[in-house]
């Protein structure tokens, strides 16, 4: 599995930990930065992500600022993109059995390391239930033509 890994400023930190944990876990990804702790605009970094899990180029994408809200706004903009904003382990796993989520937004000024990381671990480890959901999702992508 390939990830698509990005933050703002405001996600720098979170960032960093949550890259440590897919090289402890043996996941390949691609960091689309930034590359230091300036202002930037969280759009510029969410939309990179959300272009190359939508073009198939990366299997999941994890955004991070510092609540998750804008990042996750800006990442729904892409069509194919689902991304959800989860800041518990029960979400992150709902998110993938019902929703079929391609893209995980937190926030670092919400939510610890410790827990970011067992976040994304179910995250990455919970597949899609498909069935019932599956119209469901059919539904969404309709929306977007």
């Amino acid at each position: 599995m390939k990830i698509a890994i990005s933050s703002d400023h405001g996600g720098n930190n979170l960032r960093k930990e949550i890259m440590e944990l897919l090289e402890e876990l043996g996941f390949t990804y691609e960091d689309f930065g930034p590359k230091d702790d300036r202002s930037v605009d969280y759009p510029d970094y969410a939309l990179p992500v959300a272009q190359g899990v939508a073009t198939g180029e990366f299997d999941k994408g994890i955004l991070i600022c510092g609540t998750g809200i804008g990042m996750s706004i800006a990442a729904n903009k892409v069509k194919g993109i689902r991304c959800a904003l989860v800041h518990d382990v029960f979400s992150a796993k709902a998110t993938r059995c019902h929703n079929d989520s391609n893209i995980i937004a937190m926030g670092e000024r919400v939510i610890g390391a410790g827990l970011a990381r067992e976040i994304v671990s179910a995250w990455l480890q919970t597949d899609f239930e498909g069935g019932r959901h599956e119209r469901r999702i059919e539904k969404i992508s309709a929306l977007e033509e």
